[in-house]
Formats: structure tokens, sequence, C-alpha cells
């Protein structure tokens, strides 16, 4: 969870018409839950309402072949509650999107997984070799 938060942007994964669709959003980590501001009026919100999601950020160097992933699955839930609504508007989640209507969406993560990749940088001639 710790390397989660390093970064501002993730990609939330839930279901749109009995279909996986993918997001990439921006978050806050906020007492444990990852916190996402977003339209009230969106397909996204519509359809994270009560749901199982998982959510995965990452970071990864190319040139290094070093990076990490953590992904988790959880409850999403529209935050409703006026008080915990004014307390993220003050906290200023990050958004590169001014939304004229803002909701936010609390996800509890029931289940993290998270990996470090270190790989091996290739030197020579890589056409040479044969994968």
């Amino acid at each position: 969870m710790r390397l989660m938060g390093s970064v501002p942007v993730g990609r939330i994964v839930y279901t749109r018409q009995a279909m996986p669709a993918v997001e990439l959003v921006n978050f806050g980590l906020i007492d444990g839950d990852i916190v996402i501001r977003t339209s009230a009026e969106g397909k996204l919100a519509a359809a994270t309402r009560g749901a199982v999601v998982a959510f995965e950020v990452d970071s990864v160097d190319v040139a290094e072949h070093t990076g990490w992933s953590v992904a988790i699955v959880g409850l999403a839930r529209a935050v409703t509650d006026g008080a915990e609504i004014r307390r993220l508007e003050v906290m200023t989640l990050p958004s590169w999107v001014t939304w004229g209507n803002d909701h936010f969406i609390s996800i509890s993560p029931a289940m993290v997984n998270g990996r470090r990749v270190s790989g091996q940088r290739l030197t020579g001639d890589v056409g040479a070799h044969r994968f």
C-alpha cells in the first residue's frame, strides 16, 4: 500500500454492461482506502456503486528493466455522508479533470497483491538473441 500511495494515477477495473471495463484515474489513499473523484453522472460512478472492483498501480523504469505493480480487490462505495464529502473536498484529491458535480468513490481493499520486477538488461546485439 505504501508503493501504491507513491503514484498519482491508477487503473480501476469494473463491470460495465456485463463486460470488463478499465479506466485510468487519479486517486488518493485516505485512511487505508482508495478514493477517486469523478463525475456523479459518469458511467464509472454508476457502475461502481456497491460493486467489487479491482484497482492497479505500477511504476516501471524501462531503461533499467525494474518496476513494481500493486493490485487490490475490494468493495467500491459511493461516499454519501455529508461530513465525509466535505472532508474529501478539503483534502483536494488529485484530479487532472475538472468535474462540475464531484462524486467520490471509496474502495476498501479486501485483497492486496504486489510484486517487484528486477530484470537483467540485454547487452550487445539484441537482434542476435532468439526469444
